[in-house]
């Protein structure tokens, strides 16, 4: 991933922006987690994670499910991370807990020049506009699976067939969000 983070750095820079925000998304097992914290620490720079954001109990409905992206609190994304961060403020918000399935304690996030957003649902439509720099992390479907056996075990695999993914898949298509990143990566 060496070259990958060389190239997004040079486009960072490159940017005109007195700070920028970094969107990485992609299908699950592509690498974004990876591929965002080298980032973070060749640029010196914070990383979220919208892994921090799936929905709480009472934000998951059958209407919610059924929007496009609608599987992860993009409201609260927005609200306390990329508005204060977009402002040079600092962030606080409270991942949610998916074993306890609570928030957790509060996380403080200091603005840099620089900040990475990272994880599917990161270009969302509601987001969208914050970022000075979006990238797309792609895979191949049998690497993909190889990826998330290794990570995640061989009895998460329907849970990931039959439901992350094609929730993933939806959203991409709904929004076009490789085709509209500025950056799209085949992870290896």
């Amino acid at each position: 991933m060496r070259d990958e983070v060389c190239e997004i750095a040079h486009r960072i820079r490159d940017c005109s922006e007195e700070r920028v925000l970094v969107a990485i998304d992609g299908r699950c097992g592509a690498g974004k987690t990876t591929l965002a914290e080298e980032l973070g620490r060749e640029m010196n720079c914070p990383v979220v994670h919208m892994d921090d954001f799936f929905l709480r109990p009472e934000q998951r409905t059958e209407e919610r499910f059924r929007e496009p992206g609608g599987n992860v609190d993009y409201e609260r994304v927005r609200e306390e991370v990329l508005l204060p961060m977009a402002q040079g403020r600092s962030a606080i918000y409270r991942p949610f807990d998916c074993g306890r399935m609570e928030l957790s304690d509060p996380i403080h996030v200091e603005p840099g020049a620089v900040v990475v957003m990272e994880g599917s649902y990161s270009c969302h439509p509601a987001l969208w506009d914050f970022y000075g720099l979006r990238v797309f992390l792609d895979i191949q479907p049998e690497e993909q699976m190889k990826r998330i056996i290794r990570r995640n075990g061989r009895e998460a695999v329907s849970a990931f067939r039959e439901r992350w993914i094609p929730l993933e898949e939806r959203y991409f298509a709904a929004y076009q969000i490789r085709e509209r990143c500025d950056l799209a990566i085949l992870a290896g």
